[in-house]
């Protein structure tokens, strides 16, 4: 669909702007080697983007996987050892609500471990590439 792909800009309309007293961003510019490249594609291009893309798959890739496996130990206790989950911790309350709870905390805290990494690993590196890109469109 045509409304949602990036603006190209041919390099003669580009020069013919430039000409006529005109100034273009630096990602509407061609680049060496690419042809005329996007906004977009020159930000997928960068280093910056695509060491934020390897950060955030090495904190969000085992994240998952401990979250999944942790709630597939919750399904297959219940199933399978469900006189385990019976087990009367205090009161009405048993193993199996406990687990619950466990669930939902293990929720927030991957949560709040998320932000707090990436607070630290990612959003020093998007600040920089979001001023860098938006640096080059003043000039």
């Amino acid at each position: 669909m045509a409304l949602f792909q990036p603006s190209r800009t041919s390099v003669s309309s580009v020069t013919a702007f430039q000409a006529s007293g005109g100034s273009t961003s630096s990602t509407a510019a061609p680049q060496a080697g690419r042809g005329n490249a996007s906004g977009y594609e020159a930000v997928r291009a960068s280093r910056d983007f695509w060491t934020i893309r390897r950060r955030f798959g090495s904190f969000v890739g085992p994240a998952c996987a401990l979250f999944i496996g942790w709630y597939f130990l919750f399904v297959i206790i219940a199933v399978f050892a469900p006189g385990f989950m019976r087990i009367s911790v205090f009161g009405d309350v048993n193993v199996g609500l406990c687990f619950v709870f466990l669930q939902f905390a293990s929720t927030f805290a991957i949560a709040a471990g998320y932000r707090r990494w990436a607070r630290r690993r990612l959003d020093p590196l998007a600040d920089r590439l979001r001023q860098r890109l938006e640096g080059g469109r003043g000039q």
